[in-house]
């Protein structure tokens, strides 16, 4: 490979306009800003969900349902907020913050399936691309679960 010093002047000059257009097109990222968003929007979110449980005990619920309650209702309104397209652009703004497991799964389960519903049909694209996410979850969440219960059994066995 040619050293920089040793390149025509034409390849010099491509060179440098090619270097000038990566500069331009490639975006930047302020770490603390990007930090700060995070922490704002998981911090809502987290809100939200106590906020759930407080009305679910002041309605009635005991210590064991109104954790149940505020994961449905988060993952209803993740769902519900995924296919009026507000929360993809939540979370872009948000970055790791809108990835509070439930909000953030719930948002990758359901986006594969409304963004394909229309090309592919339900069966195809609703039905099938639902899985993209969520299959290799359960897949894999129910293997660790055997294994772990064989390990537990065996054990007991000793």
């Amino acid at each position: 490979m040619m050293k920089n010093d040793t390149l025509p002047p034409e390849k010099k000059r491509q060179q440098k306009e090619y270097n000038d257009y990566v500069k331009k097109v490639t975006p930047t990222y302020n770490l603390w800003g990007n930090m700060a968003k995070a922490f704002v929007v998981g911090g809502v979110i987290c809100c939200i969900g106590q906020g759930i449980i407080n009305a679910a005990k002041a309605l009635g619920a005991d210590e064991e349902m109104a954790p149940m309650w505020c994961t449905l209702i988060l993952i209803l309104l993740s769902v519900l907020l995924t296919g009026l397209n507000i929360y993809p652009t939540f979370a872009k703004w948000g970055g790791a913050g809108a990835l509070v497991p439930i909000t953030g799964f719930a948002n990758s389960v359901a986006a594969p399936a409304i963004e394909f519903r229309g090309s592919e049909g339900n069966v195809f694209g609703c039905g099938a691309k639902i899985f993209t996410i969520c299959g290799p979850v359960i897949l894999y969440g129910i293997f660790t679960s055997w294994l772990l219960g064989l390990v537990y059994w065996l054990w007991g066995m000793l």
